[in-house]
């Protein structure tokens, strides 16, 4: 046991010294000295705010209200665009079934008699061209040796479309006229007056129930008196236009008289076109 005058020393000594370094602080700070622990930074490393110190150790600014966000925006996408393939579908529906109800039942089966006195229907044009697999189209107008000046503009321009298309697309088109007068049109008159146009165009005559007959089935007007001599004086009024028929006969447009050539045959090569993009069918075959 130490003495009584030993024990202060000793607990002096037994007691911790602390030393306060605010004075050692204060004294670097003022010298410029850094009191904060080095970092090793690259030359170009960001600094870093504590807001983005506080998104990354959250887990980076893709958050779950983002994700959620992300996949709201795409699920709301898909199902917009599969409402426009719809409407689209049943458009493009509701517009075939509007053309195979607009679109007339025209041609059938006919047999009249050509220019050199031959039989000729419907299956003469089915047999010549089928064997090019591409396409035969058959243009008929209905018209009279006899008409004054409207049959041969409309048989001018009938011709210029099929030289326009064997030039450009190299594809026969067969131009048949077929009159509506067969009481002094017979034989010898239509081959003398089909001669003047084209020399690849048909002309069909016969009796005049064959005619009517044909006529009907291309819903065809004209007025012939049913009991009509050469000799008679009488007017024929009809339709003036002529068809584009597909190679299975098959009715594709009309054209009237105030279409131009020049629009006829610009018509004629977008059928052509959706013919062959079509493998053999158009639009038009719906329904027929």
């Amino acid at each position: 046991m130490l003495p009584r005058t030993a024990q202060p020393l000793a607990r002096s000594l037994a007691r911790p010294r602390t030393r306060s370094i605010a004075p050692a602080l204060h004294l670097a700070q003022r010298l410029g000295y850094s009191t904060q622990p080095e970092q090793s930074q690259g030359p170009s490393a960001p600094k870093v705010s504590s807001e983005q110190y506080q998104n990354r150790q959250r887990g980076g600014p893709f958050t779950l209200k983002a994700g959620a966000l992300f996949v709201a925006t795409g699920v709301g996408l898909y199902v917009y665009f599969q409402n426009e393939k719809k409407k689209v579908s049943e458009r493009k529906r509701q517009e075939n079934a509007a053309a195979r109800v607009g679109r007339p039942k025209i041609g059938g089966p006919f047999k009249l008699v050509n220019q050199d006195g031959k039989e000729w229907g419907d299956q003469d044009m089915l047999g010549k061209w089928s064997l090019v697999y591409l396409i035969l189209d058959f243009s008929a107008q209905f018209g009279f040796t006899n008409c004054p000046d409207i049959c041969p503009e409309e048989l001018d321009k009938m011709t210029t479309v099929v030289d326009s298309i064997a030039k450009s697309h190299n594809i026969d088109i067969l131009p048949v006229f077929i009159t509506c007068d067969p009481a002094r049109d017979d034989v010898k008159a239509v081959k003398t007056y089909v001669k003047d146009f084209h020399p690849s165009l048909v002309g069909l005559t016969g009796s005049y129930e064959d005619i009517k007959k044909t006529c009907k089935a291309y819903r065809v007007y004209f007025s012939t008196p049913p009991n009509a001599s050469p000799s008679d004086d009488y007017l024929v009024d009809h339709s003036i236009f002529f068809y584009l028929m597909d190679p299975s006969n098959k009715f594709v447009d009309a054209f009237g008289r105030s279409m131009a050539a020049k629009e006829v045959v610009g018509k004629v090569e977008g059928y052509l076109r959706e013919f062959e993009e079509g493998g053999g069918r158009g639009s038009w075959s719906e329904g027929q």
